[in-house]
């Protein structure tokens, strides 16, 4: 397996750590806190420009090295200090050698002025996997994204409007790779109007380099005893790229921050809450009784987290979904029989091809503690019972019950749920969204309006031409038996069986395009026994299926949402007709760069089409909508952004001359 890529250390004999591939310090010998006070703090001005902020605003620091997290901590300390109690903090950060979370821990406990604030990070953090990983802290004040990679591959891949910039790392005698002017290029890129910069460095190669861009760069006096080292402000960037129109930010609605949200599944759960958590009033419309009832409503949902060695979008999208939701879970769900349990997933394989797959999987460089092959014998004891086929281990997955995670994501005081209430459209008028009943009154108005209706979201005019399709599942319910509670984690191959909750297991779940209604079937749970015994003979035989009446088993039945490239559809809404007339010159040639922008319906996304990866890709896709909402970094490349917009459907019809 190739080893991951964690920072090497070695640690001096006071404590401090030493990188062993840079042959270069963390920070300062004689105060490391000082240090990024002075540096990183002072000579980005942020004490003033903090003190000075409104209400409600956003500021975004960006930076070109974790490391230890140091400068971090010390930032958020001074925004909890200074800035307005309603104001967001959001910290990008590219760190191609992430810490192990043992080391971090250990680099940490220097500093205990910070503890309060490095608790919190440590509650979240794990020995990281490559790729984007997004940090809710403090309720909500605090955002941490962390690109892990190469910055030169991770920071082109941003979409963002930095404020100031962290210019870390270690020296550039000792990381040339990352000290070069494609680095600087991206800085300006992403900079808002008279973003500062500081580092450390003095080297005029990078003064002169980061001037090229734009910058007003200046020496100053540095810490300790080093003699200078430079700040800047952006003064005027270079021309920009050509970039779609159709992936660009519309604007953010003028007026109060206030949200209708339709569907009360997963996805209206998880955008509520992260809209809320930003201090948005959200009325979450659910035409039944309660949340979660359909097809978030089963009783065990499995943290299935299928990935490629190929890293493809999907892929990608998938990895990223699965960190962020199993912080959100330990953060607001406690573990227990009636809510969830990481008692990890084993993916078995299906056959040569498959274990190969498997295999490319596991030699990705992926944390232990994140995935990791196992053989049949090992699987059998992570399992408890006999299995007899290799697989991947997944420790930190399990099942979750759907309507819990719903529950506690409501939890929050700007959101109120209106059941019994049924939207069939949704019209603009004065600024504001209006939903409407069957007999067109008025359900709730609020500036913005999201759509998670699943394959509900067709109903309404503004979307009904997005392709969504349903696929109906069945789960059936098994009585636990003795020995059959020997399972201790989730098998999954062609379907999977969870583990028991209160003494019944879960087996599940069909895949049918064919029959679209939800009246449980018995044929569906003849099938669903059948894969118990392709996942374990032994627990077939624990289960006494032979004993066991298919026809009158319990089971539910519901209908998930997908689009035809199997990829959710999370962002902002366009004018469909409008969208062609405006960009009809690609049909005629797809390599044409026009610039005019979008017909968005003005504050209305849609959040649909999570298929069977919903208690993985929900919680995530919330974050991501509250991005396009506030102008904050978006938590997910933006390759991948581009991967889960609503309209990568009708530019592919409009090259395709449809």
């Amino acid at each position: 397996m190739n080893t991951p890529p964690f920072a090497q250390l070695s640690w001096s004999e006071d404590g401090q750590p030493f990188s062993t591939r840079f042959d270069d310090v963390y920070f300062s010998r004689e105060s490391g806190l000082a240090e990024t006070r002075h540096v990183f703090l002072q000579h980005n001005d942020l004490s003033r420009r903090w003190r000075a902020l409104p209400p409600g605003t956003r500021f975004c620091i960006g930076e070109t090295g974790f490391g230890t997290g140091l400068n971090f901590l010390c930032a958020w300390q001074l925004w909890d200090e200074l800035a307005p109690a309603d104001a967001r903090l959001h910290f990008v950060s590219c760190e191609k050698y992430p810490l192990r979370r043992e080391d971090l821990q250990r680099a940490l406990a220097l500093w205990t002025e910070l503890t309060p604030w490095a608790d919190q990070l440590l509650a979240q953090y794990s020995d990281l996997a490559p790729g984007w990983q997004h940090f809710n802290l403090a309720d909500g004040r605090v955002t941490l994204t962390l690109l892990i990679g190469d910055v030169l591959d991770t920071l082109p891949q941003l979409d963002a409007r930095v404020d100031a910039w962290f210019l870390d790392g270690f020296a550039p005698a000792r990381n040339p790779d990352m000290w070069q002017p494609a680095l600087y290029a991206q800085l300006a890129r992403l900079s808002a109007p008279s973003a500062t910069l500081a580092t450390f460095t003095s080297v005029g190669e990078v003064r002169r380099g980061l001037q090229a861009v734009g910058f007003e760069m200046r020496k100053v006096k540095g810490y300790g005893r080093k003699r200078e080292m430079l700040c800047g402000t952006l003064a005027g960037a270079g021309a920009a790229a050509w970039s779609a129109p159709w992936l660009a930010r519309p604007e953010s609605p003028a007026g109060e921050r206030s949200a209708l949200i339709v569907g009360a599944g997963l996805a209206g759960c998880a955008t509520a809450l992260a809209l809320a958590r930003r201090g948005w009033q959200v009325t979450l419309i659910e035409r039944h009784d309660r949340a979660a009832a359909e097809a978030s409503g089963n009783t065990q949902g499995i943290l299935y987290c299928k990935l490629s060695a190929h890293q493809t979008p999907l892929s990608r999208y998938v990895q990223a979904s699965y960190a962020f939701g199993l912080r959100l879970l330990h953060q607001i769900l406690p573990q227990g029989q009636d809510s969830w349990q990481a008692c990890g997933v084993l993916q078995l394989c299906t056959d040569d091809r498959e274990r190969q797959r498997q295999l490319a999987l596991a030699e990705q460089g992926y944390p232990e503690s994140f995935l990791c092959a196992v053989d049949a014998d090992q699987a059998s004891t992570l399992a408890g019972v006999a299995v007899n086929r290799p697989g991947l281990f997944f420790p930190g997955a399990g099942w979750v019950h759907p309507p819990s995670l719903c529950r506690a994501m409501l939890q929050h005081g700007n959101i109120r749920l209106l059941t019994r209430s049924e939207a069939m459209s949704l019209q603009h008028r004065d600024g504001e969204w209006q939903a409407l009943d069957d007999k067109g009154r008025s359900l709730a108005r609020a500036s913005v309006a999201v759509i998670c209706s699943a394959n509900d979201s067709q109903r309404f005019a503004q979307t009904a031409e997005l392709p969504l399709k349903p696929i109906r599942g069945q789960v059936t319910q098994l009585p636990a038996t003795s020995s059959s509670k020997t399972l201790k984690t989730v098998l999954c191959a062609e379907g999977y069986i969870s583990p028991a909750r209160h003494d019944e297991h879960h087996v599940g779940a069909s895949f049918r395009f064919d029959r679209l209604d939800t009246e449980p079937s018995s044929e569906e749970n003849h099938s669903n026994l059948q894969l118990i015994g392709q996942l374990s003979p032994e627990l077939a035989g624990h289960l006494q299926l032979e004993t066991l009446d298919a026809d009158r088993l319990p089971a539910r039945a519901a209908l998930r949402c997908t689009s035809p490239d199997y990829l959710p559809l999370i962002g902002p809404v366009v004018d469909a007709q409008a969208f062609r007339e405006r960009y009809a010159e690609l049909a005629k040639d797809a390599s044409r760069q026009p610039t005019a922008p979008a017909p968005w319906y003005p504050g209305l996304y849609i959040n649909a089409g999570h298929g069977s990866r919903g208690m993985i890709s929900c919680p995530l896709s919330g974050e991501l909508i509250a991005a396009w909402l506030n102008d904050e970094p978006l938590p997910l490349p933006a390759d991948v952004v581009a991967a889960v917009h609503p309209t990568r459907f009708m530019l592919r019809r409009l090259i395709r001359g449809r």
